[in-house]
């Protein structure tokens, strides 16, 4: 794989992280567990809780094992100057659906479907834990092969804890069924999940080295592994299968069409590197015994037709293979993109409104600042954070006035991406340069020369709550969570500190600026909402408990802000 080089120092062994029990970011992310698990029923709760107890284990023990030259772990070259974050990777996602469950649960009685979607959404919460599960089996695993490290008390509490775990989610599902196929292809079903979740985050920290922490690599490969394994349970609930109906698949019936496409055009794109990279190793065989000419034109000729290659790759990706996907799953008549333009051109002026509104303000934005950082010496975390309040100005009108046409955006601008980040990495003419010289000048040190994070992070920081409050929510500020806590609090905080010195928590950090205007924001959205027609419920004191928690998270954590304080914020706002 051709990379980029870029003038930062070479990538250095992350530093040995604390091996204190308590520490600031172990205390907010355990405060954070404990008020998800004390607002679950206990058959629920008591899961999260096992998990979160196996996952401190196990980060004591891989942090304890982090000065041994000889720690398995050290085979695996994570991000520089970020601690492992196994504790808050393993508990943020398995909270976030438990959370999700317990908004679901108050909407029982309003909802007609709503227990079918409980249902749903309770299997994933199970599929998510034995995911994070799994991947501290994997962690174990290597540390337990450690010849100098024995075998410490936490690796002992760890093993031990995970070995339990399996025992709480075999016991809940006893209770609630009668046993037989059920109880069989349900074990099936989540051990497919952690086998797939291990294989994942062992490809993400071989592959992509110095890229990412421990706990950012278990977030995404668990995420990954949840979100494709709802695309395969509603691609097998349309096959005719006779025990399909009788043993797992219980996928909701009210899925929209936007969600199918935009799941479906995503599904398309993950599957374009398997294409292109097949493509380009049958054409390499195809072309084994033809004469070489000179190495320069042979090097060029190549780029040409990898470049090829890959734009057919995505052609037929997008042609073929997501109106089929899209079309077995929803029964879509037309292509999905034909179904995009009369969307947009239903009651269009709203809309198209919207469109104008945001190719000014991302034209303006990214050529003032793109100017900003090749003239001046402004400090390239305070320009990042100038688009932290430029996703305010596109984000918010759209969230009150077009929530979904704003899905269906999140997915458009997530896809372009994805594609834009294939075209840099492998250097596809003639674009790949170009496109690496512009994300290049919006880098920091959390980036690397591989793979360029910053911009999927802040995206989908930004998506993923309004994705998850799509249809019934009785908690109006949920969709928010991204925009308020990044945009507004992460920005306000980097900024207001780095300029007066406003009193800090943590040398990562926060400030009290960050808290303070994230509740002055969530006081004027609430009048805004409520003038909208919006019935609110959001409880103070709740919303309180939100805003600090993930504030205090933001101030301590030396994982990626933009990937998990969205996904904490919105959990909290969902109690």
């Amino acid at each position: 794989m051709a990379r980029f080089a870029r003038a930062t120092a070479p990538p250095s062994p992350s530093p040995s992280p604390a091996t204190a029990l308590l520490t600031g970011e172990r205390l907010v992310v355990f405060l954070f567990a404990a008020r998800v698990a004390l607002a679950a029923p206990a058959s629920l709760a008591a899961p999260l809780a096992v998990l979160a107890a196996a996952a401190l284990a196990v980060e004591l023990a891989a942090d304890g094992s982090a000065p041994d030259p000889a720690s398995p772990l050290r085979r695996f070259r994570t991000r520089p100057g970020a601690s492992s974050g196994i504790f808050l990777g393993a508990t943020t996602l398995p909270s976030v659906m438990l959370s999700r469950l317990i908004q679901q649960s108050r909407l029982l009685s309003a909802d007609p479907n709503g227990h079918e979607e409980f249902q749903y959404l309770e299997m994933q919460y199970w599929a998510a834990s034995i995911s994070c599960l799994s991947v501290l089996a994997f962690f174990l695993w290597h540390l337990r092969q450690s010849p100098s490290n024995g075998i410490s008390k936490y690796l002992k509490c760890g093993s031990l804890l995970v070995a339990l775990y399996p025992m709480t989610y075999i016991l809940s599902f006893l209770l609630k069924t009668d046993g037989g196929l059920m109880v069989v292809t349900n074990m099936v079903y989540m051990l497919c999940h952690g086998v797939a979740a291990v294989i994942l985050i062992k490809h993400i920290l071989e592959k992509f080295p110095s890229c990412s922490s421990f706990g950012e690599a278990l977030l995404v490969s668990s995420g990954l592994v949840l979100y494709f394994g709802d695309m395969l349970s509603h691609t097998l609930s349309k096959m005719d299968f006779s025990i399909s109906s009788k043993a797992f698949i219980h996928t909701p019936g009210t899925r929209s069409d936007m969600t199918t496409i935009i799941q479906g055009i995503l599904l398309g794109l993950f599957l374009l590197p398997l294409l292109y990279k097949s493509s380009l190793q049958f054409w390499g065989y195809c072309r084994r015994e033809v004469k070489q000419r000179t190495h320069a034109a042979e090097e060029q000729t190549q780029k040409r037709i990898s470049s090829a290659v890959f734009y057919i790759s995505l052609l037929v990706v997008l042609m073929f293979l997501v109106p089929s996907w899209t079309h077995l799953v929803q029964g879509l008549k037309v292509h999905p993109f034909v179904w995009i333009i009369n969307y947009m051109f239903t009651d269009s002026h709203e809309r198209l409104a919207l469109c104008a509104y945001w190719i000014c303000v991302i034209c303006v934005s990214v050529r003032r600042f793109y100017s900003i950082s090749k003239e001046s010496k402004t400090e390239r975390i305070l320009l990042r954070k100038y688009y932290h309040l430029v996703a305010v100005l596109i984000f918010s009108p759209a969230v009150i006035f077009q929530p979904a046409f704003l899905d269906l955006a999140f997915g458009a601008a997530f896809g372009a991406f994805l594609t834009l980040e294939m075209i840099r990495i492998w250097e596809i003419y003639p674009l790949g340069r170009a496109v690496h010289q512009f994300m290049n000048a919006f880098t920091d040190h959390r980036d690397s020369d591989i793979l360029i994070v910053s911009h999927f992070s802040l995206l989908l920081g930004c998506a993923l709550p309004k994705w998850m409050s799509s249809g019934l929510n009785d908690r109006p500020l949920a969709p928010f969570a991204g925009i308020l806590s990044l945009g507004i609090g992460d920005t306000m905080a980097s900024m207001i500190g780095y300029k007066y010195g406003v009193l800090r928590w943590s040398k990562t950090g926060s400030t009290a600026a960050g808290i303070t205007s994230v509740l002055a924001a969530c006081s004027i959205l609430v009048s805004l909402l409520a003038s909208s027609g919006y019935i609110l419920s959001q409880n103070w004191l709740s919303l309180l408990i939100a805003v600090t928690l993930s504030g205090l998270l933001e101030a301590y954590t030396a994982q990626l802000d933009n990937a998990f304080i969205p996904l904490v914020f919105y959990s909290l706002l969902c109690l």
